[in-house]
This record gives C-alpha cells, sequence and structure tokens, in this order.
C-alpha cells in the first residue's frame, strides 16, 4: 500500500472540501447581506418620507388561496329566526330581515350593545365581526370571518343593520359564505414591509402617515355567479381611517368598489 499517495488524496479531499464550504459560506453571507441592504433601503424610504408604524412580522409567513359559495338560505334556517320577519331575496342568498322589537343603540356605538344578539338571533352569527358603523348610510357593518381572518369588504359574507331617525336599528341585511375550502398548499407570502414598500411606490401611501394597525385576512380575487375565489391580503389602516389592502401572494395592490374588487399595477 502506498501510504504516500493514500496521504496525498486526503489533503486533495479535504482542501477540496473546504473550498467548497467557503464558497457555500460566501453565497450564504452575500444573501443575508443583501437582505439586510435591501431591507434597510425600505426602511429609510419609508423614514425619509416620515411614514411610521408599529413593529412589523419579520418571520415568514404562509397562506393559501380559498374557494367559497354564496349560502341559498332555507326555509328550516329561517324558522329559527324568533321575533324576526323574514323575506327571502331573489335567488335566496340574501336574507332582509326586520325586528319586530328594534334595538335602541348608543349615540356612541360599541360593538358590544349587538354582540349578545348576533350571538343568539342573527344566522351563524358567531362567524362575523363588527367592521364599522356608516353615519352616513345609517349602517352598521359586520363582516364574515374564516379562522379569525377577516374576509374584506365581502358583499356575499356581511350583514348591514340599518338604524332609524330614533337610533334603533330595525332591520338587517344578511349574506354568508359556506363551503370554504382550501384550494392549494400553504406557501410563504409577502412580508408586510414588502407589502408597504409597494404601497409607497405606487404613491398609495402618501408622506407622514401613519399605520396605525396592520392585519391579514382575505379578498376576493375572481368572483363568480355560483363560486368566488379568496387571497391573503394584507390590510394597512392609515391614521385610523384609511385601509389599504395588497394580496399577500401576488403583491398587488387592491382597491375595492362598491360590488366588485381591482388590482392595480
Amino acid at each position: 500500500m502506498d501510504w504516500s499517495k493514500i496521504k496525498t488524496i486526503f489533503i486533495l479531499t479535504f482542501l477540496i472540501l473546504d473550498v467548497y464550504l467557503l464558497f457555500q459560506f460566501m453565497k450564504i453571507r452575500d444573501a443575508n447581506k443583501y437582505e439586510i441592504i435591501t431591507e434597510t433601503s425600505i426602511v429609510e424610504k419609508l423614514e425619509a418620507d416620515e411614514i411610521s408604524y408599529k413593529e412589523l412580522p419579520k418571520t415568514p409567513i404562509k397562506g393559501q388561496y380559498l374557494s367559497a359559495k354564496p349560502k341559498l338560505f332555507t326555509k328550516d334556517e329561517i324558522a329559527k329566526l324568533k321575533g324576526q320577519t323574514v323575506i327571502l331575496k331573489e335567488p335566496s342568498t340574501t336574507l332582509l330581515v326586520r325586528l319586530e322589537k328594534p334595538i335602541t343603540i348608543n349615540t356612541k356605538f360599541e360593538a358590544a350593545e349587538l354582540a349578545p344578539f348576533i350571538k343568539d338571533n342573527v344566522l351563524y352569527g358567531d362567524q362575523y365581526q363588527f367592521w364599522k358603523k356608516n353615519d352616513k348610510n345609517n349602517t352598521i357593518i359586520y363582516l364574515q370571518q374564516y379562522e379569525n381572518m377577516t374576509l374584506y369588504e365581502n358583499l356575499s359574507g356581511m350583514i348591514t343593520f340599518q338604524i332609524d331617525d330614533k337610533n334603533q336599528i330595525i332591520s338587517y341585511e344578511q349574506t354568508y359564505l359556506e363551503d370554504i375550502e382550501k384550494m392549494t398548499d400553504r406557501e410563504e407570502i409577502l412580508l408586510p414591509l414588502k407589502a408597504l414598500e409597494t404601497l409607497h411606490q405606487k404613491g398609495v401611501l402618501k408622506s407622514k402617515s401613519k399605520i396605525t394597525k396592520v392585519e391579514l385576512g382575505y379578498s376576493t380575487l375572481i368572483q363568480l355567479a355560483a363560486s368566488q375565489a379568496l387571497a391573503p391580503t394584507w390590510r394597512f389602516v392609515v391614521d385610523d381611517k384609511e385601509s389599504l389592502y395588497v394580496n399577500a401572494l401576488e403583491g398587488q395592490i387592491i382597491q375595492f368598489n362598491s360590488d366588485e374588487t381591482r388590482d392595480v399595477e
């Protein structure tokens, strides 16, 4: 056995291994360096325009597309509603309900005031969350949720309470999404800082804005007559007033119209 040759082979093998490991280390270091530089540049751009925000999640988050169908309410379900006169609005995916005994609410409305009624008297009431009170239209709106995530501005998953001139809730209109299923495997979504960068680059996020709330929900990606596709969506509340939305998988800015959603390039 030629120990000299074996020794040489071992030395060359370890040298090759060292070079490979060094190459991999340099790749990882450069990648991490690039990520830090990229994130820093985003932060600096936002700071330059005096855009402030709370601490944002930095760890990877996974999401997926969903499919859902507007529910057709049945007579058996309607029979469960006591003290309420129900009108089925064709094609019966919408309930129009008039209360036999109006509910008086405070001038400064709190969601807790309606919580017991919704829980005990509204179909699937535990699956809706307070969204907003619209004083101009005299309405209070609740949106449906899925796994504690809001279905943003979804006309097929909404309760709209109507208020009269005596500050009483006299009726409500309800829609509901059922058969919610996962369409795709879970994959990493856009981090909120990157979504903020998109809003900033497109000029949607104005200078001196203050991001007061950040949350993840779903918005309608495709709307069909019998079904719809839902996409994970970042919602940014600006100055406690305006809401801005970004598709968390594809990165488009989402603007809501009265009856549809529209992506902005």
